[in-house]
């Protein structure tokens, strides 16, 4: 039976992609519908509805502020029922029927600050295009703000900068969707304890992976900076991580910073590193090489979980044993492998993840050889993988969610990949990150554990599991952990354990998961 196709538009409707990720998910969990999509009628969006299988029809006038609803599905009540459970879930929390004027959502900045005065953050999601302009808007305002919108220029970037730290203000981002200010959760953030770390991120999931392992290890977090994947670039110079690091070495919340980056540009570091003034700061620089020229008194780490432990110690709290057992745990798994199963294949939700697994992976290079990703560390281990090579995807990155939710968003996006890797014979392991949390799914155990299960129990290849999060948070650490653990995964207790793990089955080097980091 031909797939049945059903496309409806919303003329100058706009709304920001956490919406659409919202009414994008609602159709999907509809029986019967295979594809669907809601977002705005941008050309790159309109090419991905092309590649799908859709026609033109009414979007051929549609433009970048005209919202559309598309479904395929396998038949006509299916895409019906699809449409209206996205109409439910984007339009009637913002719907004005029954409500009185102050009850409905504020259409810009100025009506939102009549309504808050006391308001100090603003939290921007628009197109890049427009970005930067609004929030020029919220700091005239006397507001710092959670620059979520991407596609924002360098120079936009450094002006915006620039200003907000002749305000006093700080803008985290472009591209920031961190943070956690007055024990106040901002984008996709955890649940952490109020405790003596602050963390300032150039690294999304990596702040939530260090500020999750000191929430776990007993210390907790006093605040999340977020700061933009750019700031600690020569270009930017790190004017929001200068900003940062000295507003905290002031703060009486805070006893120690931990600082979260992938490898920065040296001079920018060391300007950064010297900012403390002598409180207690560890840099966690993902991957760095060579020596960072630290301060005295400045722990610089190569790893997220070295950080964090060196952060917990610095604040006089003793670390875990993170590979207790879990040496033993990967001699007993790797006895029951077929000798053909000799690969890595890592497949995240989480981007700083897939990088430190990269570089953690790379390091073992002589006892497991290189590692190609659609993000890689060397040029010319990009994608394609070749036959016989093993890889780690960032399945967060554009060519795997135009057109669909965010895998923290939504656990399907992994899915068809996790089974296609599960049917290999020649795959040793699989790593499998899951990121709970406010913005991430309700349950991701509940649509990646089956899969899990399958794979394992049919005799595949073994699934190394990560769940990042904490107690506090709303999907339940540890109940999701033991989900994990009883579709027959094992279940690691930080990221980096992760990818050691995968590495030390496929080599059959058990002793490789309890490497020092």
């Amino acid at each position: 039976m031909s797939p049945v196709y059903r496309v409806a538009v919303y003329p100058d409707t706009y709304v920001d992609s956490v919406i659409q990720l919202s009414g994008t998910r609602a159709m999907r969990q509809v029986p019967g519908v295979d594809w669907a999509a809601a977002a705005m009628a941008v050309p790159a969006n309109l090419t991905t509805l092309e590649t799908e299988g859709f026609e033109p029809g009414e979007l051929v006038s549609a433009g970048a502020n005209d919202l559309f609803l598309a479904a395929r599905g396998d038949s006509d009540r299916a895409l019906a029922d699809a449409m209206a459970a996205a109409e439910a879930a984007m339009f009637t929390p913002r719907s004005s029927e029954g409500r009185s004027g102050a009850d409905r959502p504020a259409r810009d900045l100025a009506e939102a600050l009549r309504r808050l005065p006391d308001a100090n953050v603003a939290v921007i999601s628009v197109p890049g295009d427009y970005a930067a302009l609004e929030a020029h808007k919220a700091l005239t305002a006397g507001l710092d703000v959670l620059l979520f919108s991407d596609n924002v220029s360098v120079r936009a970037e450094v002006e915006l900068k620039e200003r907000a730290n002749r305000l006093g203000r700080l803008v985290m981002g472009p591209g920031a969707g961190t943070a956690m200010l007055g024990r106040t959760c901002l984008g996709f953030a955890n649940v952490v304890r109020p405790g003596r770390i602050a963390v300032v991120a150039a690294a999304g999931t990596g702040a939530q992976e260090v500020a999750g392992l000191a929430d776990r290890w007993g210390v907790g977090v006093s605040h999340v900076i977020g700061l933009g994947g750019r700031d600690l670039t020569e270009a930017v110079g790190g004017r929001m991580a200068l900003a940062a690091v000295r507003g905290l070495a002031d703060d009486p919340e805070t006893d120690v910073i931990l600082l979260v980056s992938k490898p920065p540009s040296p001079a920018v570091a060391q300007r950064v590193l010297a900012a403390a003034g002598g409180k207690p700061l560890v840099a966690a620089l993902i991957g760095l090489t060579g020596d960072a020229h630290a301060p005295d008194g400045v722990v610089v780490t190569r790893t997220l979980e070295a950080g964090a432990a060196a952060a917990v110690r610095a604040a006089g709290k003793a670390v875990p044993d993170v590979a207790e057992d879990l040496v033993s745990r990967v001699a007993a798994m790797a006895g029951s492998l077929g000798e053909g199963r000799t690969l890595v294949r890592g497949l995240f939700s989480g981007g700083t993840l897939c990088y430190e697994s990269l570089v953690i992976l790379t390091e073992l290079d002589a006892a497991l050889g290189p590692v190609h990703s659609n993000t890689p560390l060397d040029p010319s281990l990009g994608l394609p993988v070749p036959a016989g090579a093993h890889s780690c995807l960032d399945l967060g990155e554009e060519e795997y969610t135009k057109g669909r939710p965010h895998p923290m968003i939504d656990p399907e996006a992994r899915i068809a990949l996790l089974r296609e890797q599960g049917a290999d014979p020649a795959v040793a392991a699989i790593v499998l990150d899951v990121v709970l949390g406010h913005g991430a799914h309700a349950d991701p155990a509940a649509a990646l554990a089956p899969v899990c299960a399958e794979i394992t129990a049919g005799g595949g290849p073994k699934i190394i599991s990560y769940v990042l999060g904490t107690d506090l948070d709303p999907q339940g650490y540890a109940e999701q952990r033991r989900r994990f653990e009883a579709a027959g995964c094992l279940v690691t207790e930080t990221a980096a354990r992760a990818s050691l793990a995968a590495a030390a089955l496929a080599t059959r080097r058990p002793e490789l998961a309890g490497r020092p980091l």
